[in-house]
């Protein structure tokens, strides 16, 4: 059986969830959002609401251990026999006729992921370059940082093209070598050199004087800042850090042993996001308060202010700015892997395609819409808008504002309301009773309503 080793799965996992989210997203948020008051609702939010979300996709999938489409097909038929998932599991066969199969599509979110990786994968390229081209050339004023940016985005056309490409063609390769060859390889060997370059990283920056002013920023709490605009930011984050709602989580736990305590997999993934999200915003700001910069200068803070933070810190400047994308691009790189996975096992299991042409194939289609939102955004080509909007931002907002929550709402639905409370409490003899209630709880009323206010928001 291909499946994950116990540290391989939560390596995985984590690797799925830790990308730009953490790395990029957060600190930029909490600086948005003043700090303390972001950082403690987003703490306090990721350990109860994130865990629960996160424990629910892993059962979805690790009892039914099927791939998306056929993960809802399997637990409704298990829901009409006795609650012994490990002894009733072989008995089920999704293309019986008895089988309810409008249930199926419930797990077309999945579609979610390569449509992410279309523009993430063109973001990735851009933090290539910035490591290949512009690590050991720093821009030396913030006039100099845009115009390279801006130069990047909208006119490097070839440049932007070869680092997309190479991108996408190493993520189709390591999934094309399959769930233990591939996946768990790549994470077992990336993760570890992650955590080690962003610990190296945040000592130098305990070093700097300004790591202090970077402290006090991200945890002295401000009641003045409470506000349910940050509440909302905060609860965005945790749902969009922990890559929920589009099948890769169901996946993954799918290819996990069978009773996988889900509970430690799901603090482990979660509590190790939280420490990434964390270093990530001690370091930076603390290298944007060595330039003088803002914490406030929202999604430029990485491409635009880190690079001339770096170039103020001299010669050594360089080697941490190399060091720095050589984590992002880990970070980005395990979780371009994870977008292509929930599809690719779709292909296989209902074409019958080979673990490789699937994830080859599927990469091509993920290029060529890729490709588009490069031209979309090169100023050479007059490419219509979109409702105002540019491919990239359309894309952005149909993955992360609509088919992620929609996703995750169906799996709390289908789980809370749907399976029967008896069979849940069967699989999930990791919970104890009382933590079993406040789960069930949270599945069925707390996240639910949370997805819901997140989706308007979102929306209007």
């Amino acid at each position: 059986m291909n499946n994950f080793s116990r540290i391989g799965f939560i390596m995985a996992t984590l690797g799925s969830s830790i990308g730009l989210g953490h790395i990029w997203r957060f600190p930029y948020m909490t600086g948005e959002n003043g700090g303390g008051a972001f950082v403690i609702f987003y703490l306090i939010l990721a350990v109860s609401i994130g865990v629960s979300m996160l424990i629910a996709e892993m059962l979805l999938g690790n009892i039914a251990r099927s791939n998306p489409l056929d993960n809802y097909i399997i637990l409704d038929k298990l829901n009409t026999l006795p609650p012994t998932p490990q002894e009733n599991h072989n008995k089920v066969n999704p293309l019986d006729k008895s089988v309810k199969k409008p249930l199926m599509w419930l797990g077309l979110n999945a579609i979610a992921g390569p449509l992410i990786l279309s523009f993430y994968a063109v973001v990735m390229g851009w933090i290539l370059y910035y490591l290949l081209f512009v690590s050991f050339h720093l821009p030396s004023n913030i006039e100099q940082s845009q115009v390279l940016f801006d130069a990047i985005r909208t006119q490097s056309l070839m440049w932007q093209t070869l680092c997309f490409f190479g991108i996408i063609a190493f993520s189709a390769f390591i999934v094309a070598r399959g769930i233990k060859k591939g996946i768990e390889r790549l994470n077992l060997i990336l993760m570890p050199l992650l955590f080690i370059i962003f610990i190296g990283l945040l000592i130098y920056a305990i070093t700097l004087d300004e790591f202090a002013q970077s402290w006090h920023f991200m945890f002295h709490f401000e009641p003045s800042h409470i506000t349910l605009h940050t509440l909302l930011e905060s609860l965005a984050q945790v749902f969009f850090s922990l890559s929920l709602g589009v099948g890769t989580i169901a996946v993954y736990a799918a290819n996990a042993k069978k009773g996988e305590n889900l509970l430690k997999s799901a603090l482990w993934v979660v509590l190790s996001g939280i420490v990434v999200s964390l270093i990530a915003g001690l370091m930076i700001f603390t290298f944007i308060y060595h330039f003088q910069g803002q914490p406030s200068q929202g999604v430029g803070l990485l491409l635009i202010s880190l690079p001339l933070a770096f170039h103020s810190l001299g010669s050594v400047g360089h080697i941490i700015s190399a060091f720095f994308f050589i984590a992002v691009l880990f970070a980005g790189l395990t979780s371009t892997i994870s977008m292509l996975e929930p599809i690719v096992s779709v292909l296989r299991d209902k074409l019958n395609y080979s673990q490789a042409k699937a994830s080859y194939l599927l990469s091509a289609a993920v290029f060529a819409l890729g490709f588009l939102v490069i031209l979309w955004n090169n100023t050479e080509f007059a490419m219509p808008s979109i409702y105002g909007k540019s491919l990239f931002d359309v894309l952005d907002f149909l993955t992360a504002s609509c088919l992620m929550p929609l996703g995750m709402l169906c799996v709390l639905l289908f789980l809370g309301w749907y399976i029967k409370k008896s069979h849940l409490r069967a699989w999930t003899p990791f919970l104890s009773h009382t933590l079993f209630v406040v789960w069930l709880w949270i599945l069925r009323i707390i996240a639910p309503s949370i997805i819901i206010v997140i989706l308007i928001s979102q929306i209007f």
